[in-house]
């Protein structure tokens, strides 16, 4: 017999020298698959050129690599969401079982090495190849596949698939992206009916937030709602990437780059006259990037004050600092406190054609129309204090500042006040008198914060008992009462009636909504001249409760007394 040609090689050459094709069959089979894009294996079975068993026990013989029936390997055993199905369906493999940080990967062309070697650089785990008959393993990828896509599928029973394809979601240039290829794999219809429902479901239930969490079995879906967060769905965990993959690219991401955080946004038009912005942040952890959405929805800035839980003098508070030409209004209390909700209502109260008004914030959650608004960069050294700086050479009016984290920003801020501007800023501090002693603290001299402060809100956000289910609180001793504060509120115990959370279609176990609870402290003369003789946390709150100002504790009894809340969430937002 005639040596084959030099020209063949591997494969090619081993099954010219079993007889299974001509010389020139190999040759041009080798020349057709490459055109084709196809594994050689695969195009060669396709084509009915050589059987699947002859070809695979040929190629098992050439490269010594084992040979598995895979008709003998039950398919409910296959690891999932180790692999994306875009790399299966690329290179023609499967994976087949996993031994410790060995991945066994059934291919049924030996030489694709390329394959063995991206999906190792994906999963991070060494691969081993495991030969198989090529038209088993097209079959089982097509079972395998279609497997997921019917878990998806289950996941998304019921929905109306017309009004989840038409979301009106602003438009991304994905061809200008990188990664365009995992962008239209992102694309496929199951997920972005998924993706869709979850957002719709979000903002039908008032979530805040959203967060697509992998983990190394599982996958689930959380809302956080009224503050609170609860699980809502578990996809399968296979498909964390394409989920990944799709939120990226509707928040304008690069969806190649899966090492570090990225941030992004997603408008969402739900109706002619409403949209909604999601806030997007991607953050790679151990089994996949976990994607956590704020919900950004304008109407919450346009409230109106009667609507966020001020008392009528916490209010007439507010206003009046407002109105007032010049100084620093300062709101506190931790993250997800409404901080933003009750600036943002300052800033529309005073939002007129004859003020400029300039936000530096970090970052600009709501577009507010005729407000001059400034994102923070620090990679390019637009740092609060830098916009600071800027606006006072704007001729501004009123300036907000998001937060004051350093002294330089604080010092900006002040002389900003003091020099005819009215400024609003937040720090995370958890009173009105720890927000003095923190500026103190950070180097501020107390006669600039006694004499620039003007007004200190700190505040919490409790949720709301809903008032189809709540039910009276007749359980709770008088005496109970008094030791949880009730005689502070003005209004005996005996005349108070509590309510306690049940829950009913309506609600989420009891509540909803949610209600502020605040501390507004207005820097007095009394209150100035004890900080600028050095008094303390504990002195200034002991002085700002003589002035008549409520702490948050007392504001969150009242709330209670009121039926808004229960005792339960009073404790929980403002109980040490």
């Amino acid at each position: 017999m005639n040596a084959p040609s030099t020209a063949i090689s591997g494969l090619a050459r081993r099954l010219v020298l079993d007889k299974l094709l001509s010389d020139s069959q190999a040759a041009d089979a080798s020349a057709q698959a490459l055109r084709e894009k196809q594994p050689l294996a695969q195009y060669l079975v396709n084509g009915k050129l050589v059987d699947a068993l002859s070809l695979a026990g040929a190629a098992s013989d050439e490269f010594g690599t084992p040979l598995v029936n895979l008709d003998t390997i039950s398919k409910d055993s296959l690891p999932k969401g180790l692999v994306d199905q875009k790399l299966i369906k690329k290179h023609h493999a499967l994976p087949l079982y996993r031994r410790g940080n060995r991945l066994f990967i059934a291919i049924a062309d030996p030489t694709n090495l390329h394959a063995l070697d991206e999906i190792k650089f994906h999963t991070g785990i060494t691969t081993d190849p495991i030969l198989v008959e090529a038209d088993k393993l097209t079959k089982a990828i097509d079972d395998f596949i279609q497997s997921q896509e019917e878990s998806l599928g289950d996941t998304l029973g019921g929905l109306d698939e017309d009004s989840l394809d038409d979301l009106d979601i602003e438009a991304v240039d994905e061809e200008a992206m990188p990664g365009a290829d995992e962008a239209a794999e992102a694309d496929e219809a199951p997920i972005v009916r998924f993706i869709n429902k979850v957002l719709l479901d979000a903002i039908k239930g008032n979530a805040s937030d959203i967060h697509f969490e992998p983990y190394e079995k599982t996958y689930r879906v959380r809302f956080r709602t009224d503050g609170i967060l609860h699980e809502v769905t578990k996809p399968p965990n296979n498909l964390a990437t394409r989920l990944a993959a799709r939120l990226k690219v509707m928040s304008q991401m690069d969806i190649s780059e899966r090492r570090v955080p990225q941030d992004g946004r997603i408008k969402m038009k739900i109706s002619k006259s409403r949209a909604i912005d999601f806030r997007v942040n991607t953050l790679p952890t151990l089994f996949g990037e976990k994607i956590v959405l704020r919900i950004l929805d304008p109407s919450s800035a346009k409230l109106g004050i009667d609507a966020l839980g001020y008392e009528d003098n916490q209010k007439k508070l507010y206003l009046d600092a407002l109105h007032q030409p010049q100084g620093m209004i300062l709101v506190t209390g931790p993250t997800g406190s409404g901080k933003t909700v009750s600036l943002y209502t300052g800033l529309n109260i005073l939002n007129t054609p004859e003020r400029n008004i300039s936000t530096a914030e970090d970052p600009v959650e709501i577009n507010l129309e005729g407000i001059n608004q400034v994102q923070i960069n620090t990679r390019v050294g637009l740092t609060f204090a830098e916009s600071l700086r800027s606006f006072l050479r704007q001729d501004p009016d009123i300036v907000m500042v998001g937060e004051i984290r350093d002294l330089e920003t604080a010092e900006i801020g002040i002389k900003a006040a003091q020099t005819g501007h009215l400024v609003l800023s937040t720090l995370h501090t958890n009173s009105a008198p720890e927000t003095l002693t923190r500026l103190l603290n950070m180097g501020v001299p107390a006669f600039n914060v006694a004499t620039t402060v003007s007004l200190i809100i700190a505040q919490r956000l409790a949720r709301r008992l809903c008032n189809a289910c709540k039910k009276p609180a007749d359980d709770i001793p008088k005496e109970i009462l008094r030791q949880e504060g009730f005689d502070d509120i003005g209004v005996a115990p005996a005349d108070i009636q509590l309510f306690h959370p049940v829950g009913c279609s309506q609600c989420t176990n009891g509540y909803k909504g949610r209600v502020g609870v605040y501390e507004v402290v207005r820097i007095t003369p009394k209150i100035s001249a004890l900080i600028m003789e050095g008094g303390n946390a504990l002195q200034i709150a002991n002085l700002a409760k003589e002035e008549g100002f409520n702490n948050l504790r007392v504001s969150a009894l009242r709330k209670a007394a009121e039926g808004l809340t229960s005792l339960e969430e009073a404790n929980r937002v403002t109980k040490d």
